[in-house]
């Protein structure tokens, strides 16, 4: 039987290939998002820690406590609003990123189930044949057994 060959092959390799590429992208930018998540989390912990701190002090102990959590809360404010808009920006990239991943998915998908008929009718093809030679030569051999048989 003769080895089934798919022109596009190649194509279908090149998708796999870059669709393994576009899901380690997808996988370092969650892990960079994730990560920036964590801190942005951290920083409003601080923030609320420092203020039940401040809340269970003596009011007299307070007021230098107070002082501090003023200072550090404006650089906090300031981290904590560019850490938001970071998580938000890596959200925006990490959809782009996720659509592309589906729509290389899709086609290579598609490509697949190509290749699945494509073979399935070659087989069915190759199949037909080898029952065609088989007939023939089945005609063939009663032939020369009948004419051997008149001789």
């Amino acid at each position: 039987m003769k080895r089934f060959t798919w022109r596009l092959q190649k194509v279908l390799d090149v998708k796999t290939m870059e669709e393994q590429v576009r899901r380690a992208e997808l996988l370092k930018l969650t892990e960079k998002l994730v990560q920036t998540q964590g801190t942005l989390l951290m920083e409003k912990r601080i923030l609320e820690d420092m203020m039940s701190d401040i809340a269970e002090k003596a009011p007299r102990k307070r007021v230098g406590a107070q002082e501090l959590f003023l200072k550090y809360s404006k650089t906090s404010d300031e981290l904590i609003a560019k850490l938001e808009h970071e998580v938000r920006h890596l959200e925006l990239q990490q959809k782009e990123k996720i659509a592309a991943v589906l729509k290389l998915r899709r086609f290579k998908e598609g490509l697949e189930k190509l290749r699945a008929e494509t073979k399935k009718e070659f087989i069915s093809n190759q199949e037909k044949l080898e029952q065609k030679q088989a007939d023939e030569r089945c005609t063939m051999r009663m032939v020369r057994e009948l004419q051997k048989s008149r001789i």
